[in-house]
């Protein structure tokens, strides 16, 4: 004879895959974990940052001259400005355009795609200070460029092409197939539904690469003080030799005579990364907000 199985009572519900359930609970509590010691981490930097250099900030540090009284980091400033300004000038066409050949224009399955993405992977992975060694025999003692703010510019453009094109390949992969299928319906070529659907879609995305690069651009230190020198002045040309803002806290740390200046100085450049961060998604935001409400 079957046994009876016992009816299960009100609100009583069967417990299956207790230990399934423990687990997911132990996972849960690991992420949760890890989220906060990485805002602990990043908000103890922040505030120690800010608790070491913002009572060292003085007008004397935005004067246009440097000197070794007043140790401004105005010169720095401007040059960093500059520096990022070419090295993305330099990198981000090259990297998206690059990116949208491999995703839109090659075939699947090509090796050549896949040379590429394994070499864009390499080069993410060279440690800065080989980039300077050979931005300083190619662009400084080859082309007899000397060090410079274009050598320096060169010599970053190669660091973050890889990054920019990686970033900006996988935007576009992001990007729903039906919106490529709904423009060709529509009877657009494959040119116009690349630049007018499917980068538009991936303009996130190929921002927050951008985003990433000019952080890597801001805080590298190595391969500039072989390509672009530790000059504490402005740029008078492409040709002049300058130091960034990454190159002017080194130098100072370096000498041990102005830390309190270097701690006002990682302020400043705290300041700039959270503003291009902002306004880089502040950018993003109204690009998708005006793109949906064209599509309405």
């Amino acid at each position: 004879m079957r046994q009876a199985v016992a009816p299960l009572k009100a609100g009583a519900t069967r417990r299956k895959n207790y230990p399934g359930k423990r687990s997911a609970t132990f996972m849960r509590a690991l992420v949760y974990t890890a989220a906060a010691v990485t805002g602990l981490v990043l908000l103890f930097l922040v505030g120690y940052i800010l608790v070491k250099g913002v009572p060292h900030i003085r007008p004397s540090l935005f004067a246009w001259k440097y000197n070794t009284t007043n140790q401004s980091l105005m010169p720095a400033l401007v040059n960093t400005i500059f520096m990022t300004m070419l090295a993305l000038l330099l990198a981000a066409p090259l990297g998206i355009f690059g990116a949208v050949y491999l995703v839109e224009y090659a075939r699947r399955g090509n090796k050549f795609v896949s040379l590429v993405r394994i070499m864009a992977e390499t080069l993410s992975g060279i440690p800065s200070i080989v980039y300077g060694l050979f931005g300083m025999l190619f662009f400084v003692q080859t082309l007899k460029w000397g060090l410079s703010l274009i050598a320096g510019a060169f010599t970053l453009a190669i660091m973050i092409l890889p990054l920019v094109l990686r970033t900006t390949e996988e935007a576009l992969k992001s990007v729903p197939d039906a919106y490529r299928e709904g423009s060709f319906g529509l009877g657009a070529g494959r040119l116009r539904t690349v630049f007018a659907i499917v980068l538009p879609a991936a303009v996130p995305g190929i921002l927050a690469g951008i985003i990433l690069g000019i952080g890597r651009i801001v805080g590298e230190t190595a391969a500039l003080i072989y390509t672009a020198g530790t000059v504490a002045k402005m740029a008078d040309s492409l040709f002049s030799s300058t130091r960034t803002l990454a190159v002017h806290m080194y130098s100072l740390s370096r000498e041990g005579l102005y830390i309190d200046q270097t701690h006002a100085t990682a302020v400043v450049l705290l300041l700039i990364v959270v503003g291009i961060n902002a306004l880089s998604s502040s950018t993003a935001r109204r690009l998708m907000k005006g793109r949906t409400n064209g599509a309405k």
